[in-house]
């Protein structure tokens, strides 16, 4: 995510809770008052958003002091301080729901991702998200799965090609499919990368039979159909496994030889992560 994509994000998230004013915070509290307060966690697991978090307060108000004890990626417990913030106390409160609010999301996932990646240690499969997030808020979401240790896919419908069940059935086959696909990139000289899903061992052959193809989406094969594709594409692609797997089956799924999983429930189906920002 680039300095004006998180700039945009911070002053449009800031406008939609500040609107003309934080009117409780100005109502209650001197404007020259001064005051302290810390991030602190109330959960286990990674914490992910103190940096980002250092950008809106600085944001908000530039005078704001912050002081860093733990660093994105970290491993917390309950109790741990992540950072200590001083300044003007309007300022601080202002920007508190936004710091939690980021803080908490991201730390969820870089969680979870971090959980489902010690699953699969131990084999050569990566661990992937998906364009299942929020929107206008999927660079901020993938930036937490790198923090938990996953690996981001395409940001979205334009940095990569991904050909799946309903692009086959509309274009009327995956040959026909694939072949129009590479007409379209070399009449508009593109240079994207080409993922084709296959719904069973026939429609594997098939991609393979056509080439040019990066990767191979294994979608809803069980374990033992799984071994059997990724036997067939041997060294001829990347293969990647995808559709309902949980933390119950993931490993099994690393274990047939997969290149990658891809997890929506990353950044679709996380609980926020207990933080809380408190005076001291």
């Amino acid at each position: 995510m680039s300095d004006k994509d998180f700039e945009k994000f911070i002053t449009d998230s800031l406008a939609e809770d500040i609107g003309d004013g934080d009117h409780s915070s100005l109502a209650s509290i001197p404007k020259d008052t001064t005051s302290k307060a810390h991030l602190l966690v109330k959960d286990e697991g990674i914490i992910a958003g103190v940096e980002l978090s250092k950008m809106i307060f600085e944001k908000l108000d530039n005078s704001l002091k912050i002081t860093t004890r733990l660093q994105d990626g970290d491993k917390v417990k309950f109790g741990d301080i992540a950072f200590i913030v001083e300044g003007n106390s309007i300022s601080i409160l202002t920007a508190e729901r936004l710091v939690l609010n980021c803080m908490q999301h991201m730390s969820a996932i870089a969680t979870k991702t971090s959980y489902l990646n010690s699953l699969i240690k131990g084999t050569n499969c990566k661990l992937l998200d998906t364009r299942k997030t929020t929107p206008l808020n999927r660079k901020l979401e993938k930036w937490a799965v790198k923090i938990g240790g996953g690996v981001n896919h395409r940001f979205g419908l334009y940095d990569m090609i991904m050909i799946k069940d309903n692009h086959i059935d509309f274009a009327g086959g995956i040959s026909e499919a694939i072949r129009k696909t590479k007409h379209y990139l070399k009449d508009n000289n593109k240079n994207l990368e080409i993922i084709v899903e296959a719904r069973n061992l026939e429609e594997v052959h098939e991609i393979l039979s056509e080439g040019g193809v990066k990767r191979i989406l294994l979608d809803n094969f069980d374990y033992e159909t799984t071994k059997k594709a990724v036997k067939i594409i041997g060294e001829k692609c990347e293969t990647e496994s995808s559709g309902g797997i949980t933390e119950e089956s993931i490993s099994e799924y690393a274990k047939c030889g997969i290149d990658y999983i891809s997890v929506g429930a990353l950044t679709h189906s996380v609980n926020n992560f207990d933080l809380s920002l408190k005076a001291f």
